[in-house]
């Protein structure tokens, strides 16, 4: 049997814990993951001691026992971490947001009041030096984009491919009642808001699905040409009355977003997310396309209706993500990493490591994300005027 791929991890809290999870549903092709490297001591202590994995103080000292780094902290060190694990040869997992713009560790920044087309400027040329770093290494970049991979986007992916379909519009949404990460809320640690934060993951899932028509139908992508977009601060208007069910400790990012997307070949995309949603997390995407039409609903899924007359019964039943109560009826998720698309895209990306191929949420899937969302602060910047989408530069390691 071949000897498995040895995976190390960079970061040890909630994106970690769920990385080690889609791990361990690998199957057919050998993995271990063998440490676990954190900035705070603690942390990676404890997480070393909860999944039985050996603890490094440093991603170098990591990299020497690995072949993958799995990178699973705070945005503003994904760049980093990444191009030292590529130059000491190591292939690469970067959970999202890929990379971005977070102040040049000015502790004062204030994202909301930061020129936006340098941090777009800014945030590309971050994606770039990642790429570039891949590419002279020889090294694959996998982006962490499960939405890429739920099983239904990926059934859509399916009608799309063999029934010859053209996507017409495109609409997604993910909101929920705010993020439980305590980076979050502050652009110099998370890069963004809701846009950046929430509207990646429908965005992703679209730009990927006119990747995959376009490559299908011509043999090259489709990808994004122009977005207009507008961000609020919702949480922070004088007018606002908090009846405390949703979180409002946000710095400088924005709780709600929408933009539109338009691609090379005329036909749109609309997405929505914000931190404004009760009830759990509000995952879809709908696609018009010239022949067909599909919705495709990641989280809630009716496939379990529960009634709990009382709170307390469920104490110990996982429900679903940020569902606020047990109490009433209720869809319980039968496997929500499942239908979320872990297990699926971490058996991608083991298996475009050991066979050498580019998995279909990669670095050039990245870029277009990254260079979208920051030309979507732009647009809100000017009120909502729409704005060209950088296309990737030369030397960057595209294929």
């Amino acid at each position: 049997m071949d000897a498995p791929i040895r995976v190390g991890i960079a970061g040890a809290r909630f994106a970690a814990d769920f990385h080690w999870k889609g791990y361990q549903k690998v199957f057919g092709k050998p993995v271990e993951v063998v440490g676990v490297t954190s900035a705070s001591p603690q942390s990676r202590e404890n997480f070393g001691r909860e999944h039985g994995v050996r603890v490094f103080d440093s991603c170098a000292a990591l990299c020497e026992v690995v072949d993958v780094i799995d990178i699973c902290a705070p945005g503003s060190v994904h760049e980093k971490l990444a191009v030292e694990a590529l130059r000491r040869g190591k292939h690469v997992i970067i959970e999202k947001p890929f990379t971005g713009y977070y102040g040049a560790g000015q502790e004062q920044f204030r994202g909301n009041a930061f020129p936006k087309e340098i941090m777009l400027r800014e945030a590309l040329a971050s994606c770039d030096r990642i790429l570039a770093a891949a590419a002279e290494a020889h090294k694959i970049v996998c982006y962490g984009e499960n939405w890429v991979y739920a099983p239904a986007i990926q059934k859509e992916r399916e009608i799309l491919v063999k029934s010859g379909g053209q996507i017409l519009w495109i609409v997604g949404e993910e909101s929920h009642s705010g993020s439980h990460s305590r980076y979050y809320g502050t652009w110099r640690f998370s890069g963004g808001g809701s846009l950046v934060g929430k509207a990646c993951h429908p965005l992703s899932a679209a730009l990927s699905l006119k990747r995959s028509e376009g490559e299908a139908r011509e043999g090259q992508p489709v990808r994004p040409a122009t977005v207009s977009a507008r961000t609020h601060e919702i949480t922070r208007l004088e007018s606002f009355r908090d009846a405390g069910f949703l979180r409002t400790e946000y710095e400088d990012v924005e709780d709600y977003s929408q933009a539109h997307v338009t691609f090379e070949d005329g036909t749109v995309a609309d997405i929505f997310a914000s931190e404004l949603v009760l009830g759990g997390v509000h995952n879809w995407l709908e696609v018009f396309a010239n022949n067909h039409r599909t919705r495709c609903n990641l989280n809630p899924v009716n496939a379990l209706e529960t009634y709990n007359p009382r709170e307390d019964i469920l104490n110990d039943v996982y429900v679903a993500e940020k569902i606020g109560t047990k109490q009433g009826w209720s869809h319980p998720a039968p496997d929500e990493d499942w239908q979320h698309g872990y297990p699926q895209e971490f058996q991608d990306f083991i298996e475009s490591i050991r066979e050498g191929r580019e998995p279909l949420a990669n670095g050039e899937l990245a870029r277009d994300t990254v260079a979208t969302l920051y030309s979507a602060y732009v647009s809100a910047e000017r009120g909502g005027a729409e704005v060209e989408i950088p296309e990737p530069q030369c030397g960057t390691g595209f294929q």
